[in-house]
């Protein structure tokens, strides 16, 4: 009994220590390309459209991090000729302290580009409709599915690496 309320009392003590701020939002860069205008605005609109997606962390110390998130939107049309080209870097500055490092992980890959996604999706919007092309709405991503998968991922590359081995690498036979 006594040793259930010390857990909970530690669980309380380190969930007060936990803190999830985000102290800007930012563009960090924008790019919009349109290198066959006019003559794709004559043409019958049928885009093939790509989407890149990628986020990167930069750690800047003392519980802060910077997470950008990078989108490439390119658009072809039926000829195969660019449309138009989209790049968007959105970040984030966010102070993330007392959690543990899976949680941390967790929340720099999934949590904090969750949120800078609308603001990018925004961007992305704008940029096309200025450009005088049809409006474009990025649908909503799973953050959490694709933090999932790579982590699934990275599991099977390790396990490839290293089947049935010990700490040493050796192969045990069974």
């Amino acid at each position: 009994m006594a040793d259930d309320q010390a857990k909970q009392a530690n669980n309380q003590q380190q969930q007060a220590e936990q803190q999830f701020i985000i102290e800007r939002i930012y563009i960090k860069d924008v790019s919009f390309e349109s290198p066959n205008s006019p003559d794709v605005f004559t043409q019958e609109w049928e885009p093939d459209t790509t989407l890149n997606l990628n986020t990167q962390v930069n750690p800047l110390g003392d519980d802060h991090y910077e997470v950008e998130l990078h989108v490439s939107v390119s658009v072809k049309n039926k000829e195969g000729k660019t449309s138009f080209l989209v790049e968007v870097v959105q970040a984030g500055a966010f102070l993330i302290k007392g959690y543990p490092q899976e949680q941390l992980g967790h929340l720099l890959a999934s949590y904090c580009p969750s949120n800078l996604f609308p603001y990018v999706r925004e961007v992305i919007s704008s940029l096309v409709s200025k450009g005088s092309f049809p409006e474009m709405h990025l649908s909503p991503i799973n953050f959490d599915a694709l933090y999932a998968q790579r982590l699934q991922e990275e599991q099977a590359q390790a396990q490839a690496q290293n089947p049935q081995g010990d700490a040493n690498g050796q192969k045990l036979d069974a």
